[in-house]
């Protein structure tokens, strides 16, 4: 199945997903990658995001061979660059930074990558990247060179996901960041949600089973975790329990 059908059968059904995110640069050797794959697999989680603002290592082709060896899963490439590309990756995450007024970041890195995309015959899905959170102090905030929307401008965010559904954009993303000391609010979730007819992803500051809950009930398809797990491997097991008990 496609990456984007299965996130598109997800939202019509209310089926609620979890993805969790590895970044190659926290990974210490190719056997804490496969404990950590295995662990992953026995828990059911959904899909598989790995890369970063910032990599700083080579290892992300190794860790996508390694994954796509061991999960039947969807494995999809969360850039920080347009270099970020391997073809073994069942996707990529093709992310437009609409909340900012970066171009390279709109469509310059982009038409830079298109050819390589192209030839990779990986799935690609386009994504309107909102960046949410009341300073710059993470890294795809420092990265990126732009503003986040505060996480009260709830309307700000709406109509930034309107717009970008409306450039043809097939999923929304709000990202508090990696590392964010504070989560997308529940209300601007709510609000997004209700302005699109798109998949919706949430991610950044899930730390806790409790946020994961808030943030499904509030309307996300899909939540990502990362930072969290890196801390705390086990926590992954509490979040799957929680989507569980959301689909019954």
């Amino acid at each position: 199945m496609k990456i984007l059908t299965l996130l598109r059968e997800s939202r019509a059904s209310n089926r609620k997903l979890l993805a969790v995110l590895i970044d190659p640069d926290k990974v210490k050797d190719e056997k804490s990658t496969m404990d950590l794959i295995l662990h992953y697999e026995k828990c059911a989680v959904d899909i598989y995001l790995v890369g970063g603002s910032l990599l700083t290592s080579s290892h992300m082709p190794d860790i996508i061979d390694l994954m796509k060896a061991k999960t039947e899963k969807p494995v999809v490439i969360f850039p920080g660059s347009q270099l970020h590309i391997h073809s073994n990756a069942d996707g990529l995450l093709l992310l437009s930074l609409i909340s900012g007024r970066n171009a390279d970041l709109l469509i310059g890195k982009h038409v830079e990558a298109a050819p390589f995309l192209k030839k990779s015959g990986i799935e690609v899905l386009p994504t309107g990247y909102i960046l949410v959170g009341d300073s710059n102090s993470t890294t795809v905030a420092y990265m990126s060179q732009t503003t986040p929307i505060p996480y009260s401008k709830s309307d700000i965010a709406s109509c930034t996901a309107m717009a970008g559904e409306m450039l043809g954009l097939k999923v929304i993303y709000l990202d508090a960041g990696s590392g964010a000391t504070s989560e997308v609010t529940p209300s601007m979730i709510l609000e997004v949600k209700k302005s699109i007819e798109i998949p919706l992803i949430v991610g950044g500051g899930i730390d806790t089973v409790e946020k994961a809950d808030v943030a499904w009930k509030a309307g996300a398809d899909m939540i990502v975790i990362g930072t969290a797990l890196e801390k705390n491997p086990a926590f992954v097991e509490e979040v799957v329990k929680v989507r569980d008990q959301l689909q019954n």
